[in-house]
């Protein structure tokens, strides 16, 4: 199992970016959850196969169609929580 807290900055809000990555994380089978933020970032955590999850990574350097993503923070060092399923989380 690996976690990947992510950050993603650009035109990433309004966008259906969220809903993207929900999509995405459920066909992967992926557990964690995105929210938007304050600052205009998109925050999310996946979990689950190594493989999996760095296959959703990449997928978010390019988002939606009309999305632009102008950069991707991504932190590999925080223990899986055993999320099993994916969810939209409240603004931050």
């Amino acid at each position: 199992m690996k976690r990947a807290h992510i950050y993603v900055s650009g035109r990433v809000q309004g966008v259906f970016y969220r809903a993207w990555v929900t999509d995405h994380a459920h066909k992967l089978g992926l557990g964690g959850w995105v929210r938007n933020r304050f600052d205009g970032r998109v925050e999310a955590v996946f979990e689950g196969p190594a493989d999996l999850v760095d296959q959703m990574v990449d997928w978010c350097y390019d988002g939606p169609v009309h999305a632009r993503v102008d950069s991707l923070l991504d932190d590999y060092s925080e223990p899986p929580e055993g999320l099993a399923d994916f969810q939209v989380r409240s603004t931050a």
